[in-house]
């Protein structure tokens, strides 16, 4: 039992992640019908916002401490972040332990940014195109970021811990009143999994009960009839793009404590959320979201060391072997629309 709910755990936590991309990515296709091969390069990027925040918050002054000498007694230079000085050291050191949450909001706008130059300064000139163009010139895209990234931050992975009241961990043994079990799950794992579900549900209800949504929703069902009714349904994707970029953003910034982020982090993402995007059904935005959490759980149980020692390297395909066999049975996906990428 306590096996089975830890990996249940590990299966959500591993599953918000790939939910989350994969929505963004859905959000793109269902919208602009662009296959999107850069979308990783946004997780990462929201990734090195929380990054950036706190060596900005670290940033420091070089001081003389006569109270701290080297083994031949001369005073040691210290470095005292500006914070310090500001709000006091007890603040100070408060505000950079909590960079990773105060990222969301510092990432927000650069997200959008992004987004916004990433359609209307490339991606706008390949609606028309065919998809094999628009995977070439994204993933090319996506390359070109990699390497920016690469060469301001370097390539070794770079901590971003989170606040110090999360670093602990939650027994869910006796929550659920298991006293013979220890069932303990790290706290940032739930958090971002309890995160998970707010910007899902968000962006959901946003499409749902906002005439902004049911728009974009009547322009992804028929582009041309909306615009025959005089509303710029170009702006509104546009916008709906930027909104991908954030949730893609955020997505990175909130993940950087469990996975220490690295230049090709949006790479190793970007494979597995578009075999999530295709078992979901391609343009279908609750598939995306039930396949993410699927595989994300069903990777987990193919984790276990009892699974592993009867098939070996199962944990390496179980993914990909799933998505076989979905689409030799269900060729659209689970919840995928007809004519999508049937032309």
């Amino acid at each position: 039992m306590e096996a089975l709910i830890l990996q249940v755990l590990n299966g959500l936590d591993k599953g918000s992640a790939y939910a989350l991309i994969a929505l963004g990515l859905t959000l793109i296709f269902g919208t602009l019908g662009v296959v999107n091969f850069a979308h990783g390069a946004l997780f990462m990027i929201g990734a090195f916002c929380a990054v950036t925040l706190q060596r900005l918050l670290s940033l420091s002054r070089e001081i003389v401490d006569e109270t701290k000498t080297d083994f031949l007694g001369n005073p040691l230079k210290v470095d005292i972040p500006y914070l310090y000085d500001w709000f006091g050291a007890d603040a100070g050191q408060s505000i950079i332990n909590w960079s990773v949450p105060l990222a969301i909001l510092f990432s927000i706008p650069i997200m959008v940014i992004v987004g916004f130059a990433m359609e209307r300064g490339l991606i706008k000139h390949f609606y028309k195109r065919p998809h094999a163009d628009q995977i070439l010139v994204t993933f090319g895209l996506a390359i070109v970021l990699q390497e920016i990234i690469k060469y301001f931050y370097g390539a070794n992975p770079i901590p971003t811990p989170a606040p110090p009241a999360f670093t602990g961990s939650f027994d869910f043994g006796v929550l659920l009143g298991f006293d013979p079990f220890q069932i303990v799950y790290p706290y940032w794992r739930l958090i971002y999994f309890s995160f998970a579900m707010i910007i899902i549900a968000g962006v959901f209800a946003f499409l749902q009960f906002t005439t902004f949504g049911m728009v974009v929703r009547a322009g992804m069902a028929d582009r041309e009839t909306v615009g025959m009714l005089g509303i710029n349904i170009d702006k509104r994707f546009t916008i709906m793009f930027a909104i991908a970029a954030c949730v893609a953003g955020l997505a990175g910034v909130m993940y950087t404590p469990i996975n220490s982020p690295n230049y090709h982090m949006g790479m190793d993402f970007l494979v597995l959320s578009f075999v999530v995007v295709v078992v979901g059904g391609m343009g279908s935005l609750p598939g995306a979201v039930l396949a993410g959490f699927l595989l994300g759980i069903l990777e987990s149980f193919a984790s276990m060391a009892q699974v592993i020692a009867i098939i070996p390297g199962i944990n390496q395909i179980i993914i990909y072997l799933v998505a076989i066999i979905v689409l030799l049975t269900r060729p659209r996906g689970l919840m995928g629309r007809k004519g999508v990428m049937e032309e």
